[in-house]
């Protein structure tokens, strides 16, 4: 088992007037650590999956631990809990500098074909190629 994991500076656009991160945030960053997964490890980059799939996610489990604040590194790490013929369910973890979760949970995405007049959307079955990559990430 292994993690995907990526470092991320905490700016100014990531957070409120108090200086720390708003949580929506948060969500944009795991969505960025997802999509990152997707192209880096599994090599099926959104820019691609999006022309006749989709990925949604259908279920989010947070919570928040610590605050983050501007300037701050964190190390963010995803792996996966569960996989089925056409879901995921992952667990995330970011940590703050000093070693301080920060943000944990876990996601479930679907993988989907979305129809040629993009108005429906059904489940799809990962292909071979795909779950023996997301299975590297088993835990």
């Amino acid at each position: 088992m292994s993690y995907f994991i990526k470092e991320e500076q905490i700016r100014f656009r990531h957070t409120d007037f108090a200086g720390i991160v708003f949580y929506p945030r948060f969500l944009e960053m795991l969505n960025d650590l997802v999509e990152d997964w997707f192209e880096e490890a599994l090599n099926r980059p959104f820019s691609k999956i999006h022309e006749t799939n989709g990925i949604p996610t259908v279920d989010l489990k947070v919570q928040f631990k610590n605050a983050a604040r501007i300037g701050e590194i964190l190390t963010k790490k995803l792996w996966v809990k569960e996989l089925k013929s056409s879901s995921v369910v992952c667990g995330f973890h970011f940590i703050n500098q000093q070693e301080k979760t920060v943000l944990e949970g876990e996601v479930t995405l679907v993988n989907v074909a979305i129809a040629e007049d993009r108005k429906t959307i059904k489940a799809e079955a990962f292909n071979q190629e795909v779950k023996a990559k997301i299975e590297k990430y088993l835990l």
